[in-house]
């Protein structure tokens, strides 16, 4: 960052030149020119290791000239006061995009600070008063380490000195700030939560001593900034008013940018969007570590230790966002519990989603919970992983992916909604409660294929069979819906497979969906079952989600296990097919490690 801060004074004589040639050679000059050659005072001569880029301003400039000048600086340094209030700060304000930054000084002996508060208050509150003396070498150097202070700690943005409070946008930034801090979310900051704070933004632990000392300040100033012996949400904001109305804005600068925050108090694009290229034919996921970030997060805000987050615990877990990320959409895209609250797996299931198809959108949504800061990363990318080429996997036959992509096609109402819900564990019954605008085109949950935890996303493609376009074909596995029970369904399967699927190296699944109703012949040239032979396809899978309890996942298992291994299946023979010894493995291993890996969560969780 490099300054360019601004002398000014519309009479001659007021010191301005005089000024910036004092600080310069340090003594007064026995003779001064209209005009200072602009100088830059380098970065390692300056305490904020900051570049500051200083141009005098003479009467005799023209008025294009200024007006450029003043619209690039940074800051003013107004010289004197007459005509400062009628010509001066009226400029400043018309000619800058940004909130005026001034600083009032005035040669010694003349005006008191006192009197110039008096003139400038009714126009403007300046950045700061000072007076000086270019003859007596008084206060030149503090008053432009101030006018590089004012620029890089500003006051406006933080306080009201009218009001004598923090603005409400300064308010709202530090509670975020207090909430990730918070890393229990008892509402308090205790020593080791306060440590880790003071060692995250500034580098170095607080002695006990000194701890003690900040709390019982806040003990002497309000009865409720301090509670159990930790800092509450009101005291960590009385701190900072407390910071700020000392002259102390770069302790409260500090903090803030290292969570994030611009000059305008918004999270900067950096910090939210940091640069991920994605290679082609690679995915993103999260790694372990991400994961471990995100269960605790979740076990902050599991107040009840249900497994389960209510609407309420959501919506304390969402306070640290701008708005509320999840719609309504999301309770019928991952798995929730019986009331319809997101339990444990649905909750990781959406962030996996969510950094499968939006890598860019997840970056932002662990920005605002704080990721790079608690997880000491420089910053959201850490948390991706991303997978190598695919067509890498199928040449070494093996894969280290976690997630993969099946896509649902059928002709309208074949019931692939119903497959998509069922596979979330949803009967029928069940089903028939969801508001049609609640509805989503995706399903996300895990499946175990050998002992291995695996996340299937189904993703239902519209029926429109003359315009899917690449992204629908793109996919680990296909899965081809039908309705038993409607003659004409199942021709929509075959011309889909004949056109798109025929030479294509994905495996593809047919599922005979509605199983319960009466079987129909289907008005195609070949019966489901022979073309399935035909094509060497697997025979339809019979499924229903029309059952008393939860449907079966044995085809989202077999699907999985087919989007695990493509290689096998594009080899399989017809006798292969048949034979279930395969798909039994996989699926018998499956409900195994389902009941084994909820029964380790609820212990580890008993022991939290």
């Amino acid at each position: 960052m490099k300054e360019q801060i601004r002398t000014a004074g519309v009479w001659p004589k007021v010191g301005k030149t005089s000024l910036i040639m004092s600080l310069v050679s340090e003594e007064f000059p026995d003779e001064v020119p209209l005009r200072a050659e602009e100088i830059t005072i380098p970065a390692d001569v300056t305490p904020e290791r900051v570049p500051t880029h200083i141009v005098d301003y003479s009467g005799t400039d023209t008025c294009t000239s200024l007006y450029d000048e003043t619209h690039m600086a940074c800051i003013a340094v107004l010289m004197s006061m007459p005509q400062v209030t009628s010509h001066w700060i009226p400029l400043i304000n018309e000619r800058t995009d940004k909130d005026s930054r001034c600083v009032a000084s005035c040669q010694v002996f003349k005006l008191t600070v006192f009197e110039i508060c008096i003139l400038l208050n009714k126009v403007m509150t300046p950045t700061f008063l000072m007076q000086c003396s270019a003859k007596n070498l008084k206060n030149i150097s503090e008053l432009f380490y101030y006018a590089q202070k004012a620029v890089l700690h500003p006051t406006g943005p933080l306080y009201s000195p009218e009001d004598k409070e923090m603005k409400p946008s300064c308010i709202k930034a530090l509670t975020r700030i207090f909430k990730i801090s918070d890393l229990d979310n008892d509402g308090i900051l205790n020593d080791n939560e306060l440590n880790f704070f003071q060692r995250t933004c500034f580098n170095i632990p607080l002695a006990p001593q000194a701890l003690e000392d900040v709390k019982n300040v806040v003990r002497k100033n309000m009865s409720d900034g301090v509670k159990d012996n930790g800092l509450t949400l009101k005291g960590f904001l009385f701190l900072h008013t407390l910071f700020i109305q000392r002259g102390r804005h770069e302790t409260t600068w500090t903090v803030l940018r290292r969570f994030g925050y611009d000059d305008d108090l918004e999270l900067t694009q950096e910090y939210l969007f940091p640069l991920l290229k994605i290679p082609p034919d690679c995915t993103t996921e999260l790694n372990h570590n991400t994961y471990l970030f995100l269960q605790s997060v979740f076990d902050k805000h599991d107040k009840d230790r249900d497994c389960a987050l209510s609407p309420d615990e959501l919506k304390d877990l969402f306070k640290v966002f701008p708005c509320m990320p999840w719609g309504p959409d999301v309770n019928n895209t991952v798995c929730t519990n019986e009331q319809g609250w997101i339990t444990y797996q649905g909750y990781l299931s959406q962030w996996t989603l969510t950094t499968y198809l939006d890598v860019q959108r997840c970056l932002e949504y662990l920005g605002y919970l704080g990721y790079s800061i608690i997880q000491e990363q420089e910053s959201q990318t850490a948390a991706v992983t991303i997978t190598r080429n695919k067509r890498i996997d199928l040449q070494k036959k093996q894969t280290q992916r976690s997630v993969f992509r099946c896509n649902v096609l059928g002709a309208r109402g074949s019931g692939k909604s119903g497959f998509l819900q069922a596979f979330l564990g949803r009967n029928l019954a069940r089903q028939k409660r969801i508001r049609e605008d609640h509805m989503s085109y995706y399903a996300m949950s895990t499946t175990y294929v050998y002992g291995q935890e695996k996340y299937l996303l189904l993703h239902e493609v519209l029926p429109d069979f003359e315009f899917l376009s690449e992204a629908d074909l793109v996919c680990d596995v296909v899965c081809l819906v039908y309705d038993i029970s409607n003659p004409r369904s199942f021709e929509y399967c075959a011309k889909v497979y004949k056109k798109h699927f025929l030479d294509s190296k994905t495996p593809c699944v047919i599922i005979a969906a509605k199983s319960d109703l009466h079987e129909a012949r289907q008005y195609y040239s070949l019966s489901p079952l022979d073309f399935c032979r035909k094509h060497k396809l697997h025979p339809p899978q019979m499924f229903t989600c029309n059952t008393d309890e939860a449907p079966s996942k044995d085809i989202c298992t077999k699907l999985t296990t087919m989007a695990m291994y493509p290689w096998k299946v594009v080899h399989m023979t017809q006798a292969d097919l048949k034979n279930s010894t395969f798909w039994l493995r996989a699926s018998v291993g499956a409900t195994v490690f389902a009941v084994l890996g909820f029964a380790m969560y609820k212990a580890l969780l008993k022991q939290r």
